[in-house]
């Protein structure tokens, strides 16, 4: 019925569709870039996020350098040993308005204070948004003004199961201050994101061959007086036709990934979810549509239920719960350890695609950063927070644990820039990344 509709209302305004718009290929929703697919090197980074801080027990190394042990949390990433770096000691110093879970999620990536506000947290002051740009948002801006780094989007912002609402608990990426970016949590609409465009040219397509058929048939129908018109309308169909089929379609390396239908957004289906946005994710980056992207579970505080994993409780509730309450514990070890196992799935995808022109995987060109927005749960710290770096390396010495001693966040991101290619000086407060970046 909906198709029938279409052609009714494309005869009768195609005259004046015509004058107004002489080449329908002119619109925004179908003229996009095709992907410049020059092969060599590419850099790439992904920031991983999920929350309520790590357990102490099971994620920790006991010792340092290569031979260090992968404990529960981290044994998903046992095939990964070579190319994975965890670090121990990097710090989110920032102060000022806001609890520790609100600066912990909107300071991560900004290494800025929070404005003040009105959102009042579990203690100390409320506030407002973060006051300055995020790493990936810095990093991205400067890949895009280089036309031999530029991509279609620039970052893609991935989330799963983050709540439909917006506070300083559920945004870690800023474009600026205060301008809060928020993820795509809806795989079906990040897929329209990044590939929609091209449904809508074959949907369009579709419709000019059934218009041109109902003008053929109109044809015999008509006295000589309407003929004129229906020629009309005939040849401004087959302009159309022969605009869109001239129009280089935009070749892809792989192809445009199949998702499975009707996957609602709830906590039981976290992991059906958490795969399809992996595999966009992936699939972004080897049709070189982005190179950066971020991916974030759930939010600050966030509560979700995992009860495929036989837990029932919140996440953020049991995150509270003493050390000592080992029930609670070996609960939050299973939920941090399927966590891993989202990062392993997205690392070992990585490696099993290959980089467009080269012998490599793309993960030797990509590094990929888990982290989460507290050191541990029920002391709210913002100290040692859990840093998994896996990838590449960019220069880092990967495969072994390694001890930093009380290093700002901004000095890791720093870092990071510098190993991307982007050598700033400074980065968030000014003051907390005076030493430089961080030596790994």
């Amino acid at each position: 019925m909906k198709t029938n509709i279409y052609r009714r209302e494309f005869l009768r305004g195609a005259g004046s569709f015509a004058l107004a718009f002489p080449g329908l290929s002119s619109w925004c929703g179908l003229n996009w870039a095709i992907p410049d697919f020059q092969p060599g090197e590419k850099k790439r980074l992904v920031v991983m996020f999920s929350p309520n801080g790590m357990v102490r027990d099971g994620f920790w190394p006991k010792t340092e350098g290569p031979d260090f042990e992968m404990d529960q949390v981290l044994k998903p990433l046992e095939s990964l040993r070579e190319k994975t770096l965890v670090i121990h000691g990097i710090c989110n110093k920032v102060r000022g308005d806001g609890d520790n879970h609100m600066r912990g999620m909107s300071c991560l990536l900004t290494g800025n204070e929070l404005f003040p506000g009105n959102i009042q947290g579990g203690s100390h002051k409320p506030a407002g948004w973060a006051k300055g740009i995020s790493i990936d948002q810095e990093i991205k801006n400067f890949l895009q003004a280089n036309e031999a780094t530029r991509t279609r989007f620039g970052t893609l912002e991935f989330g799963v199961r983050v709540p439909n609402k917006a506070d300083p608990w559920t945004r870690m990426v800023y474009a600026g201050p205060n301008q809060p970016v928020a993820p795509i949590t809806d795989p079906y609409r990040m897929y329209e994101k990044m590939y929609g465009n091209v449904k809508d040219r074959e949907n369009l397509m579709s419709v000019l061959n059934l218009v041109r058929e109902d003008i053929e048939l109109s044809g015999a129908r008509v006295d000589v007086r309407d003929r004129h018109l229906l020629e009309a309308h005939g040849e401004y169909i087959g302009q159309m036709e022969q605009e869109l089929g001239n129009k280089e379609k935009p070749t892809y390396f792989v192809a445009p990934t199949e998702l499975p239908k009707n996957v609602r957004d709830a906590d039981e289906n976290m992991p059906e979810l958490s795969k399809m946005q992996i595999d966009l994710l992936v699939n972004g980056f080897a049709n070189d549509l982005n190179r950066i992207s971020t991916l974030q579970f759930t939010q600050s505080v966030g509560q979700s239920k995992m009860k495929w994993l036989e837990i029932n409780e919140g996440h953020h509730t049991l995150s509270h719960d003493p050390d000592k309450k080992q029930e609670s514990q070996d609960k939050l070890r299973r939920i941090n350890t399927w966590y891993c196992e989202q990062l392993a799935y997205l690392c070992k995808k990585l490696e099993q695609t290959k980089e467009p022109g080269t012998n490599q995987s793309m993960l030797d060109n990509t590094l990929v950063v888990w982290t989460n927005e507290l050191g541990h749960g029920n002391s709210h710290t913002l100290d040692n927070l859990p840093m998994v770096l896996v990838g590449g390396g960019f220069g880092f010495e990967m495969g072994r644990f390694t001890k930093v001693k009380n290093v700002t966040t901004s000095r890791l991101w720093l870092a990071i820039a510098h190993a991307m290619g982007h050598q700033i000086d400074s980065f968030g407060l000014a003051d907390l990344c005076s030493e430089g970046p961080v030596k790994l």
